[in-house]
């Protein structure tokens, strides 16, 4: 049964910091992300990592997010700094068999988690 469970969400003031983290069991992946959807918007592509250890950011997260795996205990991070109220959303991790590549912010993931809330204050 594959599981993909997500934890560390919360509620923080801007300029604060949040690690999620998301338990992958189950599963033979290649390319694990993270991924957001705040109410009245868009699902989001944060952050990927291939197997190899090759990252891809969303532009607006760039110097601030920080995605890594312990790929012996098949953990997904993100590492959330100066966090602004526009990262306020649902966050999501997920996971697929095929490499990140470069669509992977469209989301066509085989797996996801039930998300873990992130919400920032001004």
């Amino acid at each position: 049964q594959v599981q993909l469970v997500e934890s560390g969400g919360g509620s923080v003031q801007a300029g604060g910091s949040l690690r999620l983290s998301c338990v992958v069991s189950g599963y033979t992946y290649r390319c694990l992300a993270w991924f957001r959807q705040a109410p009245g918007k868009e699902r989001e592509g944060v952050a990927a990592v291939d197997r190899d250890g090759t990252t891809s950011y969303t532009e607006s997260v760039k110097g601030r997010f920080t995605i890594s795996k312990d790929n012996a205990k098949n953990i997904l991070f993100l590492q959330m700094n100066s966090l602004e109220p526009e990262d306020t959303a649902m966050y999501y991790c997920a996971a697929d068999s095929s490499r990140c590549g470069g669509n992977w912010r469209g989301g066509g993931f085989r797996y996801w988690g039930q998300g873990t809330q992130v919400t920032v204050s001004s």
